[in-house]
């Protein structure tokens, strides 16, 4: 890796964020996002080499159903209660360019409990894990190309709907959402612990 590279990668590390305020401008051509959502499935790590996470990148008209579908839901479940913080935090997402979704294959999932028996109640956490890094590897990449994304999580309300309208296998649970777009506002200054109080090096 050349060191201009490196410097690219530690920025992008350094830089992520979650941005909230996203337009459907992107800086790049929709392909470069698919494009990058493949390299992330070949290249992230998974335990046991499972490669049990799928991922759905929606677009258009596709993207405003994911979000028409979670309001209709979110409104079933708040009924006549105040609705329009819900509805402004869903119109964020819904300007957004597109969203990726993750799912686990539980198929693989429990070959692999079956395969190896001794670790089989760990095969679930472990895939949740394995979750986390793609989705942090996809968030950092976008970083990259100047693109905002934030992580939601309204699974399971949109389960079922969602994997009607995407054709999404029976096998496959969704983990997380991630709209993503061109950066509206930046995110705001972030507060760090110190890092004397969350990390120790010994032997050093």
């Amino acid at each position: 890796m050349s060191k201009e590279s490196l410097v690219t990668l530690q920025q992008a590390f350094d830089e992520r964020r979650s941005i909230y305020a996203l337009g459907n401008e992107l800086p790049v051509e929709p392909q470069t996002i698919v494009n990058m959502a493949e390299r992330v499935l070949l290249h992230t790590p998974s335990s046991f080499n499972s490669q049990s996470s799928r991922l759905v990148v929606l677009f258009g008209a596709e993207h405003q159903k994911l979000w028409d579908i979670a309001e209709n839901k979110l409104r079933e479940a708040v009924g006549d209660g105040d609705f329009s913080g819900t509805k402004q935090k869903l119109d964020s997402f819904r300007a957004a360019a597109g969203t990726v979704l993750f799912y686990e294959d539980n198929k693989v999932i429990k070959s692999l409990q079956e395969q190896f028996a001794l670790y089989a109640d760990k095969f679930p956490v472990w895939a949740q894990q394995t979750s986390a890094m793609h989705q942090y590897a996809m968030w950092t990449e976008l970083r990259t190309l100047n693109i905002g994304a934030n992580l939601q999580h309204y699974n399971p309300l949109v389960d079922e709907d969602a994997a009607k309208a995407f054709a999404i296998p029976d096998s496959w649970e969704l983990v997380a959402q991630m709209p993503f777009g061109n950066i509206v506002e930046p995110a705001g200054e972030k507060m760090y612990q110190p890092v004397s109080e969350r990390m120790k090096v010994l032997g050093l």
